[in-house]
């Protein structure tokens, strides 16, 4: 078991988990439009399926979202 901070709250995860299984996990809607931060470094998207997290990281999904007015 680790505890990780996923968006600024704590949580308990069964290790050795990857970013993808942690999306999975948190059931991220659209998970093709989020990035990722693990300890507030950009995961590239081709490593989700093997960068592996650890006790004590802190992760954020983040949406961009386009749109507006001027």
């Amino acid at each position: 078991m680790a505890k990780i901070t996923v968006n600024g709250n704590v949580q308990e995860v069964e290790t050795p988990i990857t970013v993808a299984e942690l999306i999975k996990l948190n059931n991220v809607l659209q998970p093709e439009m989020v990035s990722v931060q693990v300890n507030e470094e950009f995961v590239d998207r081709t490593d989700f399926d093997t960068r592996t997290l650890n006790d004590g990281d802190s992760i954020d999904f983040l949406y961009f979202m386009g749109g507006g007015q001027f």
